[in-house]
């Protein structure tokens, strides 16, 4: 297998294995999901120096652990949002007509400070890495924070498919801020910029000047890629969530009980006899600690 193949393989399996990891965490217990952001964040910090290791490095090895810390350091980026820790200052959903200007301000205001701490983390890591000759890392975090912020856009102006089952419980309310559409005006020229760096980034790894370089270049050139697939995906008649089902826990409705005269008559004069009657609630046996206990809002 070629060095090049390997690296596209490598570039897919992380990125689908990763998001995975981050959407399995974030629906486990209280217990586990604060387990997880601690390690999350210890990770974090782990690839932040292994960034700064790595910059001055231009082998082959270097390459992929400059794209694989960058993935880590998202993936707190990510975990730390999606469990509700760092969100914004608005944790409610917009009110009904919200439009124009002030749904754009609220609905930023909904994820200031999670926007804020990419920023924050994203300047760090250019400053680590600045005028080092192994750069994959710092491109790896930049179009990831690029089309990241590409596919808000497009959720907040509207797409077909808007991957509500992705969010956590405590974060439903964010579905007010999206609106469904087939397409809207942003979408074209998104896709198509970013497919034409996508070429550029192929170009680059075709004519590189060393195996290492042309491997740096194809991990961000697969990276991009399967980002401009996700774009389609929000567009496209497909189901968003086949790749992460392992992952998304299907959580059965709860069915209602209504108790009519007759019933409460029954639960009077014979308790026993209607407990043994009453049909079991739908879904009773899929609660967990998360549905009790992790309600952050």
């Amino acid at each position: 297998m070629t060095h090049t193949a390997l690296a596209v393989l490598f570039a897919i399996f992380i990125w689908w294995f990763s998001t995975g990891i981050v959407l399995l965490l974030n629906h486990m217990s209280r217990s586990a999901v604060a387990a997880s952001l601690l390690l999350s964040s210890l990770l974090g910090l782990a690839a932040l120096v292994g960034l700064a290791h790595t910059a001055e490095q231009t082998s082959v090895a270097g390459a992929y652990c400059a794209f694989t810390c960058a993935l880590l350091v998202w993936g707190w980026n990510e975990l730390s949002f999606l469990t509700g820790w760092i969100t914004g200052p608005r944790t409610a959903a917009l009110p009904e007509g919200s439009t124009g200007w002030p749904r754009f301000v609220e609905s930023f205001r909904a994820v200031q400070w999670h926007e804020l701490g990419i920023l924050l983390i994203g300047v760090a890591i250019v400053a680590i890495t600045w005028d080092a000759p192994n750069q994959v890392g710092t491109g790896t975090y930049l179009v990831l924070w690029v089309m990241r912020t590409s596919a808000k856009l497009n959720l907040f102006l509207g797409v077909r498919n808007l991957s509500e089952a992705f969010l956590p419980p405590h974060l439903t309310y964010l579905q007010s801020f999206f609106r469904r559409r087939a397409m809207n005006w942003f979408f074209p020229p998104a896709v198509g910029a970013a497919s034409t760096y996508l070429a550029v980034l192929v170009l680059q790894a075709q004519s590189a000047g060393s195996v290492a370089q042309a491997v740096g270049y194809t991990l961000l050139a697969t990276l991009l890629a399967l980002a401009v697939v996700e774009h389609l995906l929000l567009v496209l008649p497909l189901d968003t969530t086949a790749l992460w089902r392992w992952a998304i826990r299907q959580r059965a409705p709860q069915t209602p009980v209504v108790t009519s005269a007759l019933d409460s008559a029954t639960q009077r004069s014979n308790p026993a006899a209607f407990s043994a009657a009453k049909p079991p609630l739908v879904g009773s046996d899929n609660l967990d600690a998360h549905d009790t206990l992790f309600q952050i809002r």
